[in-house]
């Protein structure tokens, strides 16, 4: 199979899944009295919605076909319904498709600059930290560090945001919205497949994910690709009690795939008294270490 093969078929699979989230009734269509066997519009649906013919839609799932035009791409945008970044990562996808790959890029850098980790001190107490395009946690600062309970437990090499939200015992708990964290996690490194599917360190950690978590398994299949680069979101600390904070991530030039990810709570408020006790607490023994010797607490 040629590169551009490849990149077609991860954009066919990108057609197929989200063509399998759209309901005929959905699209504006009658819907049969009998349901369907499998979910979502029909090839020919969709073509007739979009104005492509069926062999040519048909050859683009499959593969055969890699130069979709702009004007096809966005009738396929209108006729399965996306959103912003969905419509974002099928352009990706379709651009990746259209041309031969450059040489493999070199391994993505895990060093976090000095004036980084001075940017990181400088935002004591509010927790903030960089992670790399995978997630993995390359630096942090105390209280960043201490707000994944039971992740300093684990090996520096193996901190990753992705691995802790599924396998660690205490994410769970952690999170009030566990669903929503660990559906945003998948979002980004499908969005990342679907532009660099041969990058061995997100090979590595998918199929790590996938081999251990039904969950993170069911939720791959989906292909989800939307982002939140800003919100906010609400723990269940062990150590400090429900919290809710604001979040931002921004990317930091000069190391390619690295984001500050920064938590924030107004002055004066429970919220901020609690970023503040996290931040006293870091050089202590964590209250509720991961559990020693199970596959969950401390990855291989």
């Amino acid at each position: 199979m040629t590169p551009q093969q490849q990149n077609g078929t991860e954009l066919g699979r990108f057609l197929r899944a989200r063509r399998a989230r759209v309901t005929p009734g959905q699209a504006g269509l009658p819907t049969g009295a009998a349901p369907r066997r499998t979910p979502g519009l029909r090839r020919e649906k969709l073509a007739t919605l979009t104005g492509i013919s069926i062999d040519y839609y048909t050859r683009l799932e499959r593969g055969k076909e890699t130069r979709p035009s702009p004007s096809v791409i966005d009738a396929l945008a209108r006729g399965l319904l996306l959103e912003q970044d969905e419509i974002d990562h099928l352009r990706s996808l379709a651009a990746l498709a259209a041309r031969t790959p450059p040489e493999p890029p070199a391994a993505p850098s895990r060093a976090v600059r000095p004036g980084v980790r001075l940017l990181l001190e400088s935002l004591r107490p509010s927790p903030a930290y960089v992670v790399s395009r995978t997630n993995d946690l390359l630096a942090a600062n105390p209280s960043g560090l201490r707000l994944f309970a039971g992740i300093e437990e684990w090996p520096v090499k193996q901190r990753n945001i992705a691995r802790y939200v599924f396998l660690h015992p205490a994410a769970r708990d952690l999170f009030h919205d566990w669903g929503n964290q660990v559906r945003g996690c998948v979002a980004h490194l499908r969005a990342l497949a679907g532009t660099d599917p041969d990058s061995p360190d997100l090979t590595r950690l998918v199929g790590e994910l996938l081999l251990k978590s039904p969950e993170f398994a069911r939720l791959w299949e989906r292909y989800d690709v939307r982002i939140r680069s800003y919100g906010r979101k609400t723990f269940h600390h062990p150590e400090v009690g429900e919290l809710t904070l604001g979040f931002q991530s921004l990317r930091l030039e000069g190391t390619p795939g690295h984001q500050l990810l920064a938590y924030n709570a107004e002055p004066g408020t429970p919220e901020h008294d609690a970023v503040a006790l996290l931040d006293l607490l870091a050089h202590e023994p964590a209250s509720r270490p991961a559990t020693p010797g199970t596959a969950s607490s401390t990855p291989p």
